[in-house]
Protein backbone atom coordinates (compact mmCIF):
# COMPACT_ATOMS: atom_id res chain seq x y z
CA UNK A 1 0.00 0.00 0.00
CA UNK A 2 1.42 3.83 -0.36
CA UNK A 3 2.60 5.39 2.37
CA UNK A 4 -0.20 7.22 3.89
CA UNK A 5 0.43 11.46 2.59
CA UNK A 6 0.72 13.98 5.64
CA UNK A 7 -1.61 16.78 4.16
CA UNK A 8 -1.26 20.37 6.23
CA UNK A 9 -4.35 20.41 8.86
CA UNK A 10 -5.15 24.15 9.64
CA UNK A 11 -5.00 25.01 13.62
CA UNK A 12 -8.28 24.63 15.24
CA UNK A 13 -10.35 27.46 16.25
CA UNK A 14 -9.71 29.14 19.78
CA UNK A 15 -12.12 27.61 22.27
CA UNK A 16 -14.66 30.73 23.43
CA UNK A 17 -14.02 31.79 27.08
CA UNK A 18 -16.91 30.34 29.17
CA UNK A 19 -19.62 32.81 30.03
CA UNK A 20 -20.18 33.69 34.31
CA UNK A 21 -23.28 31.59 33.71
CA UNK A 22 -21.69 28.37 32.87
CA UNK A 23 -18.75 28.61 35.15
CA UNK A 24 -21.79 28.93 38.07
CA UNK A 25 -23.46 25.96 36.38
CA UNK A 26 -20.09 23.51 36.40
CA UNK A 27 -19.44 24.53 39.89
CA UNK A 28 -22.85 23.35 41.17
CA UNK A 29 -22.86 20.67 39.26
CA UNK A 30 -19.57 19.61 40.47
CA UNK A 31 -20.76 20.42 43.85
CA UNK A 32 -23.64 18.29 43.85
CA UNK A 33 -21.45 15.44 42.47
CA UNK A 34 -19.53 15.58 45.44
CA UNK A 35 -22.28 16.80 48.29
CA UNK A 36 -23.63 14.16 50.09
CA UNK A 37 -25.87 15.44 53.20
CA UNK A 38 -27.20 12.49 56.05
CA UNK A 39 -30.55 12.71 57.45
CA UNK A 40 -29.06 14.46 61.16
CA UNK A 41 -27.03 16.94 59.21
CA UNK A 42 -30.60 18.29 57.38
CA UNK A 43 -32.23 18.42 60.33
CA UNK A 44 -29.89 20.54 62.08
CA UNK A 45 -30.26 22.48 59.03
CA UNK A 46 -34.02 23.52 59.05
CA UNK A 47 -33.69 23.40 62.81
CA UNK A 48 -30.89 26.15 62.00
CA UNK A 49 -33.19 28.24 59.66
CA UNK A 50 -36.44 28.31 61.48
CA UNK A 51 -34.61 29.89 64.85
CA UNK A 52 -33.47 32.67 61.89
CA UNK A 53 -37.13 33.22 60.68
CA UNK A 54 -37.88 33.28 64.16
CA UNK A 55 -35.65 35.87 65.43
CA UNK A 56 -36.36 37.93 62.69
CA UNK A 57 -39.70 38.24 63.09
CA UNK A 58 -39.36 38.84 66.84
CA UNK A 59 -36.14 41.25 66.54
CA UNK A 60 -37.69 42.99 63.66
CA UNK A 61 -38.17 46.35 65.10
CA UNK A 62 -34.36 46.22 65.46
CA UNK A 63 -33.26 44.54 63.08
CA UNK A 64 -35.65 46.01 60.28
CA UNK A 65 -33.69 49.50 60.21
CA UNK A 66 -30.73 48.11 60.21
CA UNK A 67 -31.06 46.08 56.72
CA UNK A 68 -32.81 49.34 55.52
CA UNK A 69 -29.72 51.33 56.54
CA UNK A 70 -27.07 48.34 54.78
CA UNK A 71 -29.48 48.75 51.93
CA UNK A 72 -29.46 52.41 51.56
CA UNK A 73 -25.59 52.67 52.25
CA UNK A 74 -25.29 50.24 49.52
CA UNK A 75 -27.63 53.16 47.02
CA UNK A 76 -25.72 56.06 48.60
CA UNK A 77 -21.79 54.35 48.00
CA UNK A 78 -21.16 55.90 44.67
CA UNK A 79 -21.71 59.55 45.65
CA UNK A 80 -20.32 58.57 49.68
CA UNK A 81 -16.84 58.08 47.41
CA UNK A 82 -17.46 61.02 45.02
CA UNK A 83 -17.51 63.32 47.96
CA UNK A 84 -14.56 61.66 49.86
CA UNK A 85 -12.25 60.95 46.87
CA UNK A 86 -12.93 63.68 44.57
CA UNK A 87 -13.86 66.67 46.44
CA UNK A 88 -11.28 65.28 49.96
CA UNK A 89 -14.00 65.91 52.51
CA UNK A 90 -14.08 64.06 55.12
CA UNK A 91 -16.01 61.01 55.98
CA UNK A 92 -18.09 61.80 58.74
CA UNK A 93 -18.83 65.18 57.20
CA UNK A 94 -19.58 63.75 53.70
CA UNK A 95 -21.83 61.35 55.02
CA UNK A 96 -24.08 63.61 57.25
CA UNK A 97 -24.17 65.96 53.89
CA UNK A 98 -25.61 63.12 52.15
CA UNK A 99 -27.98 62.24 54.52
CA UNK A 100 -29.27 65.89 54.80
CA UNK A 101 -29.34 65.72 51.33
CA UNK A 102 -31.47 63.01 51.07
CA UNK A 103 -33.29 63.10 53.44
CA UNK A 104 -34.05 66.73 53.08
CA UNK A 105 -35.27 66.19 49.39
CA UNK A 106 -37.38 63.22 50.61
CA UNK A 107 -38.79 65.23 53.46
CA UNK A 108 -39.22 68.55 50.88
CA UNK A 109 -41.42 66.04 48.79
CA UNK A 110 -43.49 64.41 51.80
CA UNK A 111 -44.49 67.79 52.87
CA UNK A 112 -45.58 68.81 49.11
CA UNK A 113 -48.00 65.51 49.08
CA UNK A 114 -49.38 65.72 52.59
CA UNK A 115 -51.73 67.97 52.16
CA UNK A 116 -53.73 66.45 49.38
CA UNK A 117 -53.17 63.18 50.62
CA UNK A 118 -55.24 64.06 54.05
CA UNK A 119 -58.02 65.57 52.60
CA UNK A 120 -57.90 62.13 49.92
CA UNK A 121 -57.99 60.49 53.12
CA UNK A 122 -60.94 63.40 54.94
CA UNK A 123 -62.72 62.70 52.21
CA UNK A 124 -63.17 58.69 51.97
CA UNK A 125 -66.52 58.30 53.31
CA UNK A 126 -68.42 60.91 51.13
CA UNK A 127 -65.62 58.83 47.80
CA UNK A 128 -66.77 55.35 49.07
CA UNK A 129 -70.66 56.38 49.08
CA UNK A 130 -70.35 58.61 45.57
CA UNK A 131 -68.31 55.52 44.40
CA UNK A 132 -71.08 53.21 45.17
CA UNK A 133 -73.48 55.41 43.32
CA UNK A 134 -71.15 55.57 40.14
CA UNK A 135 -70.89 51.47 40.26
CA UNK A 136 -74.50 50.63 40.53
CA UNK A 137 -73.97 48.60 37.32
CA UNK A 138 -72.20 46.30 39.23
CA UNK A 139 -74.78 45.52 42.27
CA UNK A 140 -76.05 42.74 40.48
CA UNK A 141 -73.00 40.32 39.61
CA UNK A 142 -72.36 41.21 43.29
CA UNK A 143 -75.51 40.00 44.54
CA UNK A 144 -75.42 36.63 43.21
CA UNK A 145 -71.84 36.54 44.00
CA UNK A 146 -73.09 37.35 47.66
CA UNK A 147 -76.03 34.56 47.79
CA UNK A 148 -73.56 31.98 46.40
CA UNK A 149 -70.98 32.59 49.05
CA UNK A 150 -74.19 32.67 51.70
CA UNK A 151 -75.51 29.45 50.39
CA UNK A 152 -71.64 27.63 50.66
CA UNK A 153 -71.58 28.69 54.00
CA UNK A 154 -74.95 27.03 54.93
CA UNK A 155 -74.26 24.21 53.05
CA UNK A 156 -70.54 24.04 55.16
CA UNK A 157 -72.34 24.97 58.39
CA UNK A 158 -75.23 22.01 58.23
CA UNK A 159 -72.31 19.59 57.17
CA UNK A 160 -70.51 20.73 60.48
CA UNK A 161 -70.70 19.11 64.06
CA UNK A 162 -73.94 20.68 65.40
CA UNK A 163 -71.83 20.45 68.93
CA UNK A 164 -69.32 22.66 67.72
CA UNK A 165 -71.57 24.96 65.86
CA UNK A 166 -73.18 25.53 69.07
CA UNK A 167 -70.25 26.07 71.20
CA UNK A 168 -69.04 28.64 68.66
CA UNK A 169 -72.58 30.17 68.57
CA UNK A 170 -72.52 30.51 72.12
CA UNK A 171 -68.54 32.05 72.28
CA UNK A 172 -69.74 34.35 69.65
CA UNK A 173 -72.30 35.51 71.56
CA UNK A 174 -70.34 36.02 74.41
CA UNK A 175 -68.19 38.09 72.71
CA UNK A 176 -71.14 40.05 71.53
CA UNK A 177 -72.35 40.93 74.94
CA UNK A 178 -68.62 41.66 75.83
CA UNK A 179 -68.43 44.07 73.00
CA UNK A 180 -71.72 45.73 73.60
CA UNK A 181 -71.33 45.85 77.16
CA UNK A 182 -67.72 47.81 76.72
CA UNK A 183 -68.10 51.76 77.04
CA UNK A 184 -68.38 53.81 73.74
CA UNK A 185 -65.69 56.18 74.18
CA UNK A 186 -63.06 53.12 74.84
CA UNK A 187 -62.69 51.98 70.93
CA UNK A 188 -61.94 55.66 70.11
CA UNK A 189 -58.97 55.55 73.28
CA UNK A 190 -57.87 52.59 72.15
CA UNK A 191 -57.29 53.90 68.54
CA UNK A 192 -55.41 57.01 69.59
CA UNK A 193 -53.53 54.58 71.94
CA UNK A 194 -52.35 52.43 68.91
CA UNK A 195 -51.79 55.05 66.77
CA UNK A 196 -49.82 56.78 69.45
CA UNK A 197 -47.76 53.75 69.97
CA UNK A 198 -47.13 53.40 66.09
CA UNK A 199 -46.16 57.03 65.55
CA UNK A 200 -43.83 56.28 68.45
CA UNK A 201 -42.27 53.10 66.99
CA UNK A 202 -42.12 54.31 63.55
CA UNK A 203 -40.07 57.53 65.09
CA UNK A 204 -37.76 55.36 67.24
CA UNK A 205 -37.14 52.76 64.46
CA UNK A 206 -36.24 55.72 61.63
CA UNK A 207 -33.43 57.45 64.20
CA UNK A 208 -31.97 54.49 64.69
CA UNK A 209 -31.80 53.65 60.53
CA UNK A 210 -30.52 57.29 60.29
CA UNK A 211 -28.16 56.36 62.91
CA UNK A 212 -27.04 53.44 61.60
CA UNK A 213 -26.22 54.64 58.33
CA UNK A 214 -24.46 57.49 59.13
CA UNK A 215 -22.09 55.23 60.91
CA UNK A 216 -22.06 52.75 57.97
CA UNK A 217 -20.85 55.44 55.42
CA UNK A 218 -18.64 57.24 57.81
CA UNK A 219 -16.72 54.10 58.91
CA UNK A 220 -18.11 50.88 57.13
CA UNK A 221 -14.98 50.16 55.27
CA UNK A 222 -12.94 49.80 58.31
CA UNK A 223 -15.36 47.35 59.80
CA UNK A 224 -14.85 45.41 56.48
CA UNK A 225 -10.94 46.10 56.77
CA UNK A 226 -11.12 44.16 60.32
CA UNK A 227 -13.59 41.64 58.92
CA UNK A 228 -11.08 40.76 56.58
CA UNK A 229 -8.15 40.61 58.72
CA UNK A 230 -9.28 38.17 60.89
CA UNK A 231 -9.89 35.08 58.21
CA UNK A 232 -7.33 32.61 58.33
CA UNK A 233 -5.74 32.15 54.79
CA UNK A 234 -5.24 34.20 51.91
CA UNK A 235 -7.73 32.80 49.55
CA UNK A 236 -10.51 33.32 52.58
CA UNK A 237 -9.80 36.82 52.66
CA UNK A 238 -9.77 36.91 48.75
CA UNK A 239 -13.47 35.41 48.99
CA UNK A 240 -14.62 38.01 51.45
CA UNK A 241 -13.47 40.53 49.77
CA UNK A 242 -15.27 39.30 46.22
CA UNK A 243 -18.44 38.56 48.26
CA UNK A 244 -18.26 42.28 50.03
CA UNK A 245 -17.22 43.83 46.06
CA UNK A 246 -20.06 41.75 44.18
CA UNK A 247 -22.71 42.85 46.98
CA UNK A 248 -22.13 46.24 46.60
CA UNK A 249 -21.72 46.68 42.75
CA UNK A 250 -24.76 44.70 42.20
CA UNK A 251 -27.30 45.65 44.62
CA UNK A 252 -25.85 49.37 44.54
CA UNK A 253 -25.97 49.48 40.65
CA UNK A 254 -29.70 47.67 40.78
CA UNK A 255 -31.23 49.80 43.69
CA UNK A 256 -29.38 52.99 41.14
CA UNK A 257 -31.16 51.18 38.15
CA UNK A 258 -34.65 50.93 39.59
CA UNK A 259 -34.77 54.48 41.53
CA UNK A 260 -33.94 55.52 38.48
CA UNK A 261 -36.73 53.83 36.32
CA UNK A 262 -39.01 54.04 38.59
CA UNK A 263 -38.45 57.97 38.72
CA UNK A 264 -39.01 57.73 35.38
CA UNK A 265 -42.26 55.89 35.88
CA UNK A 266 -43.68 58.37 38.55
CA UNK A 267 -42.96 61.36 36.51
CA UNK A 268 -44.88 59.71 33.39
CA UNK A 269 -47.59 58.84 35.27
CA UNK A 270 -47.70 62.17 37.02
CA UNK A 271 -47.43 64.44 33.26
CA UNK A 272 -50.54 61.74 32.15
CA UNK A 273 -52.66 63.18 35.18
CA UNK A 274 -51.67 66.74 34.47
CA UNK A 275 -53.19 66.27 30.70
CA UNK A 276 -56.10 64.17 31.86
CA UNK A 277 -57.19 66.44 35.08
CA UNK A 278 -56.75 64.55 37.68
CA UNK A 279 -56.41 66.29 41.00
CA UNK A 280 -52.81 66.42 43.07
CA UNK A 281 -50.61 64.97 40.09
CA UNK A 282 -47.67 64.86 42.23
CA UNK A 283 -49.34 62.87 44.74
CA UNK A 284 -49.96 60.11 42.26
CA UNK A 285 -47.18 60.44 40.45
CA UNK A 286 -44.84 59.87 44.00
CA UNK A 287 -47.46 56.85 44.24
CA UNK A 288 -46.38 55.27 41.38
CA UNK A 289 -42.90 55.55 42.09
CA UNK A 290 -42.95 53.98 45.27
CA UNK A 291 -45.17 51.60 44.59
CA UNK A 292 -43.02 50.20 41.17
CA UNK A 293 -40.57 49.18 43.90
CA UNK A 294 -43.00 46.54 45.18
CA UNK A 295 -42.62 43.64 42.39
CA UNK A 296 -46.28 42.98 40.27
CA UNK A 297 -48.62 43.74 43.42
CA UNK A 298 -47.11 47.54 43.68
CA UNK A 299 -48.44 48.31 40.19
CA UNK A 300 -51.38 46.61 40.61
CA UNK A 301 -52.23 48.61 43.97
CA UNK A 302 -51.86 51.33 41.46
CA UNK A 303 -53.76 50.68 39.04
CA UNK A 304 -56.49 50.13 41.43
CA UNK A 305 -56.27 53.34 43.17
CA UNK A 306 -56.37 55.57 40.01
CA UNK A 307 -59.15 53.57 38.71
CA UNK A 308 -61.02 54.75 41.87
CA UNK A 309 -59.93 58.25 41.87
CA UNK A 310 -60.89 58.44 38.47
CA UNK A 311 -64.58 57.50 39.07
CA UNK A 312 -64.60 59.79 41.76
CA UNK A 313 -62.90 62.53 39.29
CA UNK A 314 -64.60 61.66 35.97
CA UNK A 315 -68.39 61.75 35.19
CA UNK A 316 -68.28 58.44 33.27
CA UNK A 317 -66.89 55.18 33.91
CA UNK A 318 -64.75 54.91 30.01
CA UNK A 319 -63.59 58.17 31.00
CA UNK A 320 -62.07 56.71 34.78
CA UNK A 321 -61.00 53.91 33.15
CA UNK A 322 -58.36 55.72 30.94
CA UNK A 323 -55.93 56.65 33.77
CA UNK A 324 -55.59 53.11 34.92
CA UNK A 325 -55.33 52.13 31.57
CA UNK A 326 -52.33 54.36 30.45
CA UNK A 327 -50.84 53.48 33.68
CA UNK A 328 -50.91 49.85 32.85
CA UNK A 329 -49.21 50.70 29.33
CA UNK A 330 -46.08 52.33 31.01
CA UNK A 331 -45.59 49.26 33.90
CA UNK A 332 -45.78 46.83 30.52
CA UNK A 333 -42.91 49.00 28.70
CA UNK A 334 -40.88 49.74 31.57
CA UNK A 335 -41.05 46.11 32.86
CA UNK A 336 -41.26 43.95 29.63
CA UNK A 337 -38.77 46.36 27.56
CA UNK A 338 -37.04 48.47 29.49
CA UNK A 339 -35.69 47.41 32.79
CA UNK A 340 -34.99 43.77 31.62
CA UNK A 341 -32.63 45.22 28.95
CA UNK A 342 -31.07 47.29 31.34
CA UNK A 343 -30.47 44.23 33.88
CA UNK A 344 -30.74 41.83 32.08
CA UNK A 345 -27.04 40.79 31.54
CA UNK A 346 -25.96 42.24 34.51
CA UNK A 347 -28.44 40.95 37.08
CA UNK A 348 -31.06 38.52 36.30
CA UNK A 349 -33.15 36.13 39.54
CA UNK A 350 -35.79 33.87 38.92
CA UNK A 351 -39.58 35.31 38.69
CA UNK A 352 -41.14 32.67 40.84
CA UNK A 353 -38.24 33.44 43.79
CA UNK A 354 -39.04 36.88 43.10
CA UNK A 355 -42.57 36.47 43.82
CA UNK A 356 -42.34 34.03 46.61
CA UNK A 357 -39.52 36.58 48.28
CA UNK A 358 -41.67 39.24 47.99
CA UNK A 359 -44.60 37.56 49.71
CA UNK A 360 -42.32 35.59 52.42
CA UNK A 361 -40.70 39.41 53.42
CA UNK A 362 -44.17 40.99 53.15
CA UNK A 363 -45.66 38.39 55.51
CA UNK A 364 -42.58 38.96 58.51
CA UNK A 365 -42.41 42.69 58.14
CA UNK A 366 -44.91 44.25 56.34
CA UNK A 367 -44.62 47.11 54.07
CA UNK A 368 -40.86 47.67 54.54
CA UNK A 369 -40.29 43.86 53.97
CA UNK A 370 -41.92 44.03 50.38
CA UNK A 371 -39.36 46.83 49.55
CA UNK A 372 -36.45 44.84 51.06
CA UNK A 373 -37.51 41.09 49.07
CA UNK A 374 -35.60 42.14 46.26
CA UNK A 375 -32.42 43.77 47.51
CA UNK A 376 -32.56 40.62 49.83
CA UNK A 377 -32.90 38.13 47.59
CA UNK A 378 -30.06 39.73 45.22
CA UNK A 379 -27.38 39.65 48.18
CA UNK A 380 -28.31 35.39 49.19
CA UNK A 381 -27.33 34.79 45.66
CA UNK A 382 -24.42 36.52 45.24
CA UNK A 383 -23.44 35.13 48.47
CA UNK A 384 -24.26 31.96 47.51
CA UNK A 385 -22.55 32.41 43.90
CA UNK A 386 -19.09 32.83 45.99
CA UNK A 387 -19.44 29.84 48.98
CA UNK A 388 -19.19 26.42 47.08
CA UNK A 389 -21.55 24.50 49.11
CA UNK A 390 -24.19 26.83 48.32
CA UNK A 391 -23.66 27.30 44.39
CA UNK A 392 -26.00 25.42 43.52
CA UNK A 393 -28.79 27.26 45.29
CA UNK A 394 -27.14 30.26 44.03
CA UNK A 395 -27.66 28.59 40.08
CA UNK A 396 -31.57 28.11 41.02
CA UNK A 397 -31.85 31.67 42.42
CA UNK A 398 -30.78 32.95 39.44
CA UNK A 399 -33.22 33.89 36.31
CA UNK A 400 -33.25 33.32 32.57
CA UNK A 401 -30.56 35.09 30.57
CA UNK A 402 -31.46 36.75 27.00
CA UNK A 403 -31.71 34.44 24.53
CA UNK A 404 -31.51 31.65 26.58
CA UNK A 405 -33.11 28.45 24.79
CA UNK A 406 -37.26 27.62 25.66
CA UNK A 407 -37.16 24.11 24.50
CA UNK A 408 -38.83 22.43 27.43
CA UNK A 409 -36.11 19.68 29.29
CA UNK A 410 -38.51 16.73 28.41
CA UNK A 411 -41.33 15.93 26.02
CA UNK A 412 -43.04 12.69 25.62
CA UNK A 413 -41.19 11.96 22.96
CA UNK A 414 -38.36 11.75 25.06
CA UNK A 415 -40.22 9.84 27.54
CA UNK A 416 -41.92 7.52 24.92
CA UNK A 417 -38.29 6.69 23.48
CA UNK A 418 -37.05 5.90 26.90
CA UNK A 419 -39.74 3.68 27.69
CA UNK A 420 -39.49 1.87 24.53
CA UNK A 421 -35.69 1.07 25.20
CA UNK A 422 -35.20 -2.68 26.71
CA UNK A 423 -33.56 -2.33 30.33
CA UNK A 424 -29.67 -1.64 30.22
CA UNK A 425 -29.48 -0.23 26.44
Amino acid sequence: MPPEENTPTSPPPPAAAPSYESMQQHRAREVMRHTRMDLKTACLLVLCILAVFYTLYFAASIILPMILALVVNLLLSTPMRFLHLKLKLPKPLAALLLILGVFGIVGAIGTAISVPAAGWIERAPEAMSALGDRLAFLRGPIHLVGMASERIENFMTIAGSHLDHTAKAGGDESERVVMSAAPAGGEFNNFGSSLLLGTRAFVGQFFTMILMLFFLLAQGDSLLRRFVEIMPTFADKRRTVQIAYQIERNVSLYLATITIINSLVGLANMLQCWLLGMPNPLLWGVMAFLLNYIPIIGPMMGITVYFLVGLFTFPSVLQAALPPAIYLCIHLTEGETITPMVLARRFTLNPVLVMGSLMFWDWLWGIGGAFLSVPLLAVFKIICDHVDILTPIGHIVGGPTRGTNTTPLFTPDMIDEDDSQPPGA
